[in-house]
């Protein structure tokens, strides 16, 4: 039998021997082996990173922290007087506009004079003007010439009406142009007398008594009518009103015409009066002050407008004062501010109330107490609950010793 070799070649391929089949239980525990060991890896890739995050964000804060320095302020004498800075303006401020149009033909004072009220500070040529009230006069003496005829007509019309010589229609038509050109007489001098206000406003008088503190046009100039261009500027100057921004605190301890004392730093040594006069009765909401005025003798001259002066206000009772450099001093547009140090390292932000400024220290008489502590220096952008690295005490003390 040639083929029964083949044959049985054919069935040993076919009956080659199983492989050994895995157990479920062993393809598991070489899942979660492999798995475990996925999460090794990862674990130990992710935590350095975060690790290192952190760190850098730990750093970045530390550094973009600023560094500040905080001590107690100083405690200052207790205080009965509030100082507080006035601002000084004239008592009635103007500047002085042309309201006819033209050419300055003259100005008659300069800065620094003293004139009356009425004074004659300067003339203008307006010639378009001038041919204006010369029509405007033409025009009323042909109104009067029309209305001076028609109510001639209309009186004779209205006597040769009562014999029949003339018709009633022809009586009532010259009675009512009497009318109507007595009417036109009317606006024309109406015009009439609206140019010549207006002409009047070619001389510039002085509106009250004071004293000229600018001029801004020459001989020759243009001028336009209305606030175009503003000629002159003036003051009046015996009396001085000084504006006075007192702090809600010491509000109920001030009242309409009480006096009290004004220093000028041109006059050290010397305190003049100044009465109360008005106050805006309106607390700011902002800066949290009252606007109060006083007023102030100058008949001698003696103050100028636009100054600084330091008025002097009795507080309702003495109270305690702390010294702190004029450096901690926060000038915001909430107002005065100084930053204090809490809780470690936030900086916080407190109004307070000066008092007297030498220059170098100034004296807060309110917003601080002996347990605060002061930024002595503190950054342009710092802001309410930022926070800070404060200095060691006795690394401060080393850096204000060198």
């Amino acid at each position: 039998m040639p083929n029964e070799p083949n044959t049985q070649t054919a069935n040993d391929h076919e009956s080659a021997p199983e492989h050994e089949r895995i157990s479920p239980r062993k393809g598991v525990i070489g899942a979660a082996i492999l798995l475990g060991v996925a999460v090794v890896l990862a674990v130990a890739g992710i935590l350095p990173r975060i690790h290192a995050r952190a760190a850098l964000e730990q750093h970045t804060e530390s550094s973009a922290a600023p560094t500040v320095i905080a001590l107690p302020p100083q405690a200052g004498s207790p205080v009965d007087t509030l100082v507080l800075p006035g601002n000084v303006t004239a008592f009635t401020d103007a500047p002085i506009y042309a309201r006819a149009a033209g050419y300055l033909t003259r100005w008659y004072y300069d800065i620094g004079a003293h004139v009356k009220k009425g004074a004659l500070l300067a003339t203008i040529s307006a010639p378009e003007l001038d041919q204006q009230v010369a029509q405007a006069q033409a025009d009323l003496a042909t109104a009067q010439a029309n209305a001076a005829n028609a109510k001639l007509q209309a009186d004779r019309y209205s006597g040769l009406v009562q014999t029949d010589a003339v018709s009633k229609q022809d009586t009532d038509t010259y009675v009512h142009l009497a009318a109507s050109t007595g009417a036109a007489v009317r606006s024309s001098q109406a015009n009439l007398q609206r140019l010549r206000e207006l002409q009047s406003f070619e001389k510039i008088y002085a509106p009250f008594d004071g004293v000229v503190t600018a001029r801004t046009v020459d001989t020759g100039q243009l001028i336009a009518d209305g606030g175009a261009s503003e000629l002159f500027h003036m003051q009046a100057l015996q009396t001085l009103r000084v504006y006075v921004n007192l702090p809600q605190h010491y509000t109920q301890s001030v009242h309409v015409g009480s006096v009290y004392d004004i220093t000028f730093p041109e006059m050290p040594g010397k305190a003049l009066q100044g009465k109360l006069v008005r106050t805006s009765d309106a607390i700011d909401p902002v800066s949290r002050t009252l606007l109060v005025e006083l007023d102030v003798d100058n008949r001698g001259g003696q103050l100028l407008p636009g100054s600084l002066a330091q008025v002097h206000f009795k507080t309702p009772a003495p109270t305690q004062s702390f010294v702190v450099p004029v450096s901690a001093l926060m000038f915001r547009r909430e107002g005065l501010r100084v930053a204090t140090l809490v809780n470690g390292d936030k900086a916080h932000l407190v109004p307070v109330v000066i008092g007297q400024d030498d220059g170098a220290t100034v004296q807060i008489v309110s917003g601080l107490s002996a347990s605060d502590k002061v930024i002595q220096d503190p950054p342009d952008a710092l802001i309410d609950g930022m926070r800070v690295t404060p200095e060691k005490p006795q690394a401060a003390a080393n850096e204000g010793g060198r």
